[in-house]
């Protein structure tokens, strides 16, 4: 039992030695931020998701001329019909691109929630595809 334990102590020591050697040359295990914007956020850097939604909490709620959707407050998202939706769809289509993350973002924070109908259409375009 004993030489069992120095051979798993051994082989632990060894591998930590080739860990160091191989490592690539500039590679760090930490993640680095270029920008403390929110806009910069991808998704990668969960801290940086956190940060901007703590910060997005705390700021004003940001209206994109769809105070009417406030009649939505409140209804889950499978329970819209198609005409319902295309409310949505209208201020989506009026909108730039770079817009419909900070839209997506007012309508969480004012407990709107999207329609299943669109929800892969919003999701495309935050994306840029």
């Amino acid at each position: 039992m004993l030489y069992l334990l120095m051979i798993l102590i051994a082989l632990g020591i060894v591998v930590a030695i080739f860990s160091l050697v191989f490592r690539k040359k500039g590679e760090t295990d930490e993640v680095v931020r270029v920008d403390s914007s929110c806009g910069t956020c991808l998704g990668i850097d969960p801290q940086c998701e956190q940060e901007c939604v703590m910060e997005a909490s705390t700021k004003e709620i940001e209206y994109y001329a769809d105070e009417e959707l406030d009649a939505y407050r409140g209804r889950p998202s499978n329970g819209y019909t198609d005409t319902e939706a295309e409310d949505f769809l209208e201020i989506l289509y009026t909108m730039r691109q770079e817009e419909v993350k900070g839209w997506n973002r007012s309508l969480i924070l004012r407990g709107i929630n999207l329609p299943d109908q669109i929800k892969d259409e919003v999701i495309m375009m935050i994306e840029g595809k």
